[in-house]
């Protein structure tokens, strides 16, 4: 019976564990699309995130990034790094998408929550890896301060591009700014694409 518990709690403890980077992969800004290729990128505080997946749990992997139509008019792009040492993580959101489709999006004021619990406008927040500091630190986009600019929204393919000025959650003297933001999604095809 001993050896059964340990077994089990061996094999759940590996499976638990996360993938981490092996340093065989280098993850780079893809270019500009609007094809569906399932692709993100921007740069945080010159910070490069890109989406990869990592192993996660049991049946439930992490996903580098998902498209959630949150209840209401939002849509949410939701992009981690699961994979590398220091992970990032940056979060869209964009209102009204059914009915403006195509066009430039202003980005409003972010309280760095997710889902529901984030203000019904367009707004961005990351969490970026401080190395001077050597912790996490949480981004909020600022009121007027970017764009979201929609190039494509038919047959399933969301394509676009961002940027905006975001300041720290917890110390409103420091900002930051996301740059060269692009994605080309593929609703259709994401919850099968890998991101290595």
């Amino acid at each position: 019976m001993k050896k059964n518990v340990l077994i089990f709690f061996a094999v759940v403890t590996f499976l638990g564990c996360s993938k981490k980077d092996d340093g065989s992969f280098t993850p780079t800004l893809p270019p500009i699309t609007q094809t569906g290729e399932n692709t993100f990128g921007c740069y945080a505080n010159g910070i490069l995130i890109t989406p990869r997946d990592g192993t996660g749990t049991f049946n439930s992997p992490d996903r580098g990034m998902i498209l959630f139509d949150v209840p209401g008019p939002r849509y949410e792009i939701n992009v981690h790094d699961f994979a590398s040492e220091k992970t990032g993580k940056i979060i869209i959101h964009i209102i009204n998408l059914d009915s403006i489709g195509i066009g430039e999006y202003n980005i409003h004021e972010s309280n760095c929550l997710d889902g529901i619990d984030s203000p019904l406008t367009n707004n961005i927040h990351c969490r970026i890896y401080d190395n001077d500091e050597n912790k996490y630190k949480f981004f909020c986009s600022i009121e007027n301060s970017g764009l979201i600019n929609v190039t494509r929204y038919d047959n399933g393919i969301l394509s676009g591009t961002f940027s905006c000025t975001a300041v720290n959650r917890d110390d409103p003297t420091e900002f930051i700014e996301i740059t060269e933001g692009r994605f080309d999604i593929n609703g259709y095809k994401l919850p099968t694409t890998k991101f290595p």
